[in-house]
């Protein structure tokens, strides 16, 4: 643990938790909290918001940090480093996985479209927020990115503005699979593939949200008083 860092309290917001506690995403994530969209409310606000008690919370977020294991944080790291790790841990990622999600859920629609249970309109679903993504990351990669590399970052407020508005279609988009995948548990009678279809799915949103909270709350931030 960082000894200099302050202590939890019901003020801390889920972002900046998010962003200087490696593990603090995984509570949120474990509580259906929203640490990227919507991150930068208060504890004290999130958790009734959810039925938590903020000091139980509290509690359950100091406690996951002494188990450690919750991986780096760039809060006080170079932003090229990070944008490294957003290109190689979340873009090359998501282009890899979301067209195998995909042909799962064709698949699943097709063989299984006789089961009440059956997810249709998914896959017409994810072929959209395949669409939206790789606009975004484009944007991402051919606009915004250069600008912060090459010192530009305090010019880059619009980019930023557009690209944050469109995380809250992610985020919408994220809210709508979930509601199609019935929050990603498979009926009783699911084959192998509508198994993974739906792990898959549940990896999908842990990792966009990270995505997103690492660029609302760390990037953006950090490049526009660069």
């Amino acid at each position: 643990m960082n000894t200099t860092q302050q202590p939890i309290t019901p003020q801390s917001t889920l972002a900046d938790l998010a962003a200087t506690r490696a593990t603090a995403s995984r509570v949120f994530y474990r509580h259906g909290l929203d640490f990227c969209c919507h991150g930068r409310v208060a504890l004290a606000e999130a958790a009734p918001e959810r039925g938590l008690d903020v000091g139980a919370l509290i509690t359950e977020l100091e406690a996951e940090e002494a188990k450690g294991g919750g991986g780096r944080t760039f809060d006080d790291r170079p932003l090229g480093e990070l944008i490294e790790h957003l290109l190689q841990r979340y873009h090359a990622s998501h282009r890899e996985e979301l067209p195998r999600l995909l042909a799962h859920a064709e698949k699943v629609e097709k063989v299984h479209a006789d089961k009440a249970a059956c997810p249709r309109g998914l896959a017409q679903h994810l072929a959209t927020l395949i669409e939206e993504l790789e606009d975004h990351m484009q944007k991402e990669e051919q606009v915004l990115f250069p600008m912060i590399q090459s010192g530009r970052g305090r010019m880059a407020s619009m980019p930023v503005q557009v690209l944050e508005l469109e995380h809250q279609d992610h985020g919408r988009n994220l809210e709508k699979t979930r509601a199609l995948a019935k929050d990603f548990v498979p009926p009783p009678e699911a084959c192998g593939t509508w198994i993974a279809l739906y792990l898959g799915l549940a990896q999908l949103e842990r990792d966009l949200m990270e995505h997103i909270h690492l660029e609302n709350n760390v990037l953006f931030p950090r490049a526009l008083r660069s």
